[in-house]
């Protein structure tokens, strides 16, 4: 059983693993910390990015020699594939490990049970360790990982009687400065932004990532058109050269039975292009057709101390007719942002249920 010290060791990985969240990606976020026999950190190490060392590498190169008989302390399984880096599995061995702790199973079909190859080499190996901690952490690549799509991030911005646009359609602006920048912040940490093509014809957004005062990041995400019938103009500002942009057609995903983009395909289809977290950013139809099939995995909402009493609602058709079919969220952040209130949640109802319900 875990000691404190690989416990606070373990809370330390998680720390160094957080630094690899905005370099790391399409790979997981791993921190390693390895531990002497006395329980004194010998070296620590995290997963920066595609194609660098991984974490239990970092911190073994960091222990040296020292690492021999030590324990590895890791936020995720090791590894046991070789890609454009060898087997962490193998390294832990050759370095002479003789005890490894690990937070989360690796669920990848290719990488994963590293754990049973160090138990069969004679390793000690324990897993679980603060396992929730570490998942919060690295959501998005678990998330893909599992289920073979993007985590999904649903956003809106609405008014406290949940209008997204008033009865004329204009809905610039609902919420204040301060939730448009944090707004930003949840585009730079995502893969790919995503809107319908009614949002592109309503708003014409540049769904770029920028500072408070316009300038453009350095990195941009992917912009998703989800766009069944290709009516999105030329000149929307969508397709400009600021960043990629994929206007997906149901001709070229494939539709549902409905005749529009099949979403399943399409997140599939994204996760093929390496991302592992889309922001949803409108309408209330895709919004309602991503809920709807079970994809939709946190919801981020904005609402503005404002009311307007008509208009568009901020979630379309879902597939609700009954109150006791209702989709049920679980608050994880609630906040103000400026004048306007920011709700965190996460469905509390499994993406298997809430495709049996269709």
């Amino acid at each position: 059983m875990a000691g404190q010290a690989e416990v606070a060791a373990m809370r330390r990985a998680v720390a160094l693993a957080a630094r690899g969240a905005a370099t790391a990606s399409p790979n997981p976020v791993v921190g390693c910390v390895i531990l002497a026999p006395d329980g004194s950190t010998l070296g620590e190490g995290w997963h920066e990015r595609p194609g660098g060392p991984h974490a239990e590498v970092a911190a073994l190169r960091a222990a040296g020699a020292t690492a021999r008989g030590a324990t590895a302390v890791v936020t995720l399984e090791p590894c046991r594939h070789t890609g454009r880096t060898g087997p962490c599995t193998q390294a832990l061995l050759e370095a002479g490990i003789a005890r490894v702790v690990y937070a989360v199973a690796d669920p990848s079909s290719v990488a994963g049970g590293g754990a049973a190859q160090l138990r069969d080499a004679g390793i000690d190996v324990e897993g679980g360790l603060l396992a929730d901690e570490a998942e919060a952490g690295n959501a998005r690549w678990l998330t893909a990982a599992r289920r073979g799509r993007p985590e999904i991030v649903w956003k809106y911005a609405a008014t406290l009687d949940g209008r997204v646009a008033a009865a004329d359609r204009s809905s610039r602006w609902i919420t204040s400065p301060e939730a448009r920048a944090d707004v930003h912040a949840l585009r730079a940490d995502a893969d790919a932004v995503v809107a319908g093509v009614g949002t592109v014809l309503a708003d014409d957004p540049q769904l770029t990532v920028r500072a408070p005062d316009g300038t453009p990041a350095v990195r941009q995400p992917l912009r998703v058109v989800v766009d069944s019938s290709g009516r999105t103009p030329s000149t929307s500002r969508v397709l400009d050269r600021a960043a990629p942009t994929w206007v997906a057609t149901a001709a070229e995903v494939g539709s549902g039975p409905d005749g529009r983009v099949d979403l399943s395909v399409l997140t599939t289809a994204l996760y093929a292009r390496g991302v592992l977290r889309a922001l949803v950013e409108g309408g209330p139809t895709l919004a309602g057709g991503l809920l709807a099939a079970g994809l939709v995995d946190r919801v981020v909402g904005y609402l503005a101390p404002a009311l307007l009493g008509a208009g568009p609602a901020a979630l379309g058709e879902a597939g609700v007719s009954t109150i006791a079919d209702a989709y049920r969220l679980e608050l994880v952040d609630v906040r103000r942002v400026g004048p306007d209130l920011r709700i965190e949640a996460v469905p509390i109802r499994s993406t298997a249920s809430a495709q049996e319900k269709r």
